[in-house]
């Protein structure tokens, strides 16, 4: 198995993980069990009726029955739909659900939870360095060029507004489509109770994000962490390098490519076990849910390719057209090395050299402005992972929830995203590493992401294309306003 690509490591993993989990769900999700010993202190008798779709536990204290019920499917406000609300409202019938009345299938998806638990937690353990590094490298990779601030503020700005455009998009049609709730066909009644924290106003809202995005110590930023806060610094940090120059930037330049080398090669090193990582989390989750989490991940898939579809092949050579003047058919063609390239092997940074042989042999790109905007975009322009994260955390919201997460919780989502991306690094599946960041954003639980690990291969493939065409496009920009810029200046004889 060793010998074979990664995407193909993971189709194995994910295939042998929905067979095992089906299997567990089909034929050990039912345990009916009464009991009248080994019960907890008080408790005379119980029964719990455990199923993959409900949950009924009943149990007598002193003479008084209780029943509670755990429905993952309902939409009521005062349901108990997962079994941490149970722990929580219910802390006895929690202990004996628990100890007695599991099925065989959750015995055995939780522990495949606690192992895909492993590879989720060594995903958070190079977030913070990789994203310090990767981004740091990018910044420092400007120096000593002739003429360089004009050049990075309308690269900065284009890669900044194709990103958001790019999150605006996902954002639309997960709204439209709502690929999480499609298993219902039904949104709940009644406005979903949200807790006082989020009872804000939008400008409270985006003014949170700015205080949060300024570090008070941004070595505890590091140690929380909070990732706006580290972003941010880190941007600060190199611009000011930049300005400082001479032997101060060389030195951080070289300790930062080193320190991003090492990085790289622990996240591959971590990557490499995602097959094992999908085989855990897929089971875990068809053994307790079954199979009727693949509605839901087919209509995720589609939002996700109308997404990028639309990104790709309308805003971008938009952008293209109008701006840089170039035709975005003949544009695509002369960039299609590097986009089948980029398609196939998933990675920015490795699709880095195609890309831009393509755009100074084929495009006509100049060289100072293809080795000045491919590789700052390698490190910070991400439309396509962007919109992904998006798309994607709303959809586990809607999952887990069973409703759209309110607009201020989207607009932390957006801002999330459009950060989160700058910080990504351009190799293989580094979304995983990023979508760890939103998540906690919004307080969803980790272990959600197993859902789309399924399917994130495909998905990551159509998602670096885009990335790569955003920074093709992006040169074609950066070119024809420098143009424009050196005709408005040009004396006249």
């Amino acid at each position: 198995m060793r010998n074979l690509a990664l995407h193909w490591q993971i189709l194995i993993g994910m295939i042998a993980g929905c067979c095992i989990g089906l299997a567990l769900n089909m034929a050990a999700s039912e345990r009916s069990v009464t009991l009248t010993s080994n019960l907890p202190t008080g408790v005379v008798e119980a029964e719990v009726d455990d199923s993959s779709s409900l949950t009924v536990i009943r149990y007598l204290v002193d003479g008084k029955e209780t029943t509670v019920t755990v429905d993952p499917a309902s939409r009521s406000n005062d349901s108990i739909r997962t079994y941490k609300q149970l722990a929580q409202r219910d802390p006895l019938a929690s202990q004996i659900y628990n100890q007695h009345g599991k099925s065989l299938a959750k015995q055995v998806g939780d522990w495949c939870k606690k192992i895909g638990g492993l590879f989720l937690r060594m995903l958070q353990m190079v977030s913070v360095p990789l994203i310090i590094t990767s981004l740091l490298s990018g910044i420092l990779s400007l120096s000593g060029r002739v003429g360089v601030g004009k050049m990075f503020k309308r690269t900065l700005s284009y890669y900044l507004t194709t990103s958001l455009l790019a999150i605006l998009t996902g954002l639309l049609l997960v709204n439209l489509i709502r690929p999480g709730l499609q298993t219902t066909n039904s949104v709940p009644a009644a406005a979903p109770t949200i807790d006082e924290s989020h009872q804000t106003s939008l400008v409270d809202v985006m003014f949170a994000q700015i205080e949060a995005a300024i570090p008070s110590n941004p070595l505890a930023a590091i140690t929380q962490p909070n990732f706006l806060s580290i972003i941010a610094f880190t941007i600060i940090f190199g611009v000011f390098a930049l300005r400082v120059g001479g032997t101060t930037v060389t030195r951080l330049q070289e300790l930062t490519n080193a320190g991003l080398e090492v990085m790289m090669a622990i996240t591959t090193a971590i990557i490499r076990l995602a097959p094992f990582g999908v085989f855990f989390l897929i089971t875990a989750v068809l053994a307790t849910q079954g199979s009727s989490v693949f509605k839901s991940l087919g209509w995720y898939v589609l939002t996700v390719t109308a997404a990028l579809v639309f990104h790709a092949c309308i805003t971008l050579p938009l952008i293209l057209k109008i701006i840089a003047k170039r035709q975005p058919l003949e544009y695509a063609r002369a960039m299609s090395p590097a986009l089948l390239t980029a398609f196939s092997s998933a990675s920015s940074n490795g699709t880095l050299p195609v890309t831009m042989t393509s755009v100074e042999q084929r495009a006509g790109i100049s060289n100072r402005t293809g080795s000045f905007v491919l590789p700052l975009g390698a490190t910070i322009n991400m439309d396509g992972t962007a919109l992904y994260e998006a798309v994607a955390v709303l959809f586990i919201a809607q999952l887990h929830y069973g409703y759209n997460l309110p607009l201020s919780q989207q607009i932390i989502v957006a801002i999330t995203a459009l950060l989160a991306s700058i910080g990504a690094a351009g190799i293989p599946h580094a979304g995983l590493v990023m979508m760890v960041i939103i998540l906690q954003a919004v307080g969803l639980p980790l272990e959600m992401q197993g859902i789309i690990l399924a399917v994130d291969r495909v998905l990551d493939m159509a998602r670096t294309s885009v990335n790569v065409w955003s920074d093709s496009c992006g040169c074609a920009v950066v070119e024809a306003l420098d143009s424009q810029t050196s005709t408005a200046i040009e004396p006249t004889s």
